[in-house]
């Protein structure tokens, strides 16, 4: 087997995978047999199932994980797009996406957050200790004392942190559910945080 083939082989696999779930999805007005025709239909339903588990995803990240072209995730993004199955959203530098119509604003803000990784991890640091200072932050997170005083200014004005007095998530319970959600996607500690969840929870309430 050649260098080539081998890549298509862990491509086919890749996108066989995501779209296992995104074939639930209902994409409408889009013909069966003309995707199957072109080898589409794999990809979209690929998209869409790796969005349902990884949403608030870039572009560049949706095309790497499910080892796309460039013309070709566009592609399919646009047609996705267009007929209602997924929808996207600004987020400084980037596009994000995400499934059509699951996410409030809120929600969309804290998935840009959360896919960065100070942001996420100031996030969850507050969640499991809310009378965390700012250095203790920038200790958990091995940061210096002004990068977390610059994310802190990025997370009020998006409405996910207030400073009023000290630091405190902004509707901790939405934020603690769309890690817990979506803990596979973020990494090691939004899994931790998952495994604690409960007590989390009735803490919140």
């Amino acid at each position: 087997m050649t260098g080539s083939e081998r890549v298509d082989d862990e491509k086919r696999a890749t996108l066989r995978r995501f779209a296992a779930l995104g074939a639930a999805t209902p994409l409408a007005g889009l013909s069966e047999s003309a995707a199957a025709e072109t080898g589409e239909s794999d990809a979209r339903d690929a998209i869409a199932g790796y969005l349902s588990l990884t949403p608030g995803a870039h572009f560049s990240k949706v095309r790497d994980d499910l080892q796309l072209g460039t013309g070709e995730t566009q592609h399919h993004l646009r047609h996705l797009e267009e007929h209602g199955v997924i929808e996207h959203y600004p987020d400084g530098d980037y596009k994000r996406f995400v499934p059509a119509g699951r996410f409030d604003e809120f929600e969309k803000q804290a998935l840009g957050y959360l896919r960065r990784e100070t942001p996420r991890g100031m996030l969850i640091q507050l969640l499991e200790n809310p009378e965390a200072t700012a250095g203790d932050l920038a200790t958990a997170l091995d940061v210096s004392p002004p990068t977390v005083s610059k994310y802190a200014g990025e997370l009020e004005t998006a409405g996910l942190l207030s400073r009023e007095d000290g630091y405190a998530v902004e509707r901790p319970e939405t934020v603690l559910l769309l890690i817990v959600r979506h803990a596979d996607s973020f990494g090691e500690s939004a899994q931790q945080l998952a495994r604690d969840a409960d007590k989390l929870l009735e803490y919140h309430g």
